[in-house]
């Protein structure tokens, strides 16, 4: 017998908004690896997922010119609706002082307050140290509560060693499975944000488990 998730493949948008400035860029690598994970996930429940990904580098002068006039371009206030709209975000940031990039900040103050309320969110970040790790649950996980989102239970980081083949690449490895898994139970779980008519869905716990148990 079919279950309602196995006969209903829905259409999810997860858009993933990296904040690394270089290119290549380590924040836009776990990014990847993270949506891509999300979006595996997902598709083990039956979804179909499209993920857009958005380089906030690419959009550091008219975010800056938003402060100063009060009013987005045509170009990022479309990238404000596709934020907005998503199903789901995937968050990365590099670590500064301490605390994710001011760039990050400044793209997430242009956004309405509010707008984001029940969004699920996996966040991220990248440094050069495992020490720096701490900045996802004093600073980022902070952020997303203020602006009532719902960030999952797991925060992935990834130090310069977590790169290698060693112990440290498969322990990364597992904490971005752990955390796609996590995004894709919370998003099924979640009624539809963009019009999309609300679907009777099983509890998070309960689809997280039963995506664990396959």
């Amino acid at each position: 017998m079919q279950t309602h998730l196995e006969e209903v493949v829905r259409m999810t948008k997860i858009v993933v908004v990296s904040a690394g400035l270089s290119v290549p860029s380590s924040s836009r690598m776990l990014a990847d690896q993270l949506s891509g994970s999300a979006a595996q996930a997902l598709a083990e429940f039956g979804d179909q997922p499209d993920v857009q990904t958005i380089e906030l580098r690419d959009w550091a002068v008219e975010i800056a010119n938003n402060f100063v006039t009060g009013f987005a371009s045509p170009r990022l206030a479309e990238t404000i609706d596709a934020v907005v709209n998503a199903d789901a975000l995937v968050v990365v940031s590099p670590v500064f002082s301490a605390s994710y990039s001011g760039l990050l900040k400044s793209f997430f103050d242009v956004i309405e307050p509010k707008v984001l309320d029940g969004m699920p969110v996996l966040i991220g970040a990248t440094g050069g140290s495992a020490r720096h790790s701490l900045m996802l649950d004093h600073a980022m996980r902070p952020l997303f509560s203020y602006l009532r989102a719902r960030v999952i239970p797991t925060a992935v980081y990834a130090a310069t060693e977590d790169w290698g083949a060693g112990d440290g690449g498969s322990q990364l490895e597992a904490r971005i499975a752990q955390a796609g898994k996590e995004l894709a139970a919370l998003v099924v779980a979640t009624p539809r944000r963009t019009g999309q008519a609300a679907e009777e869905s099983l509890p998070f716990e309960q689809l997280l488990a039963n995506l664990q148990s396959r």
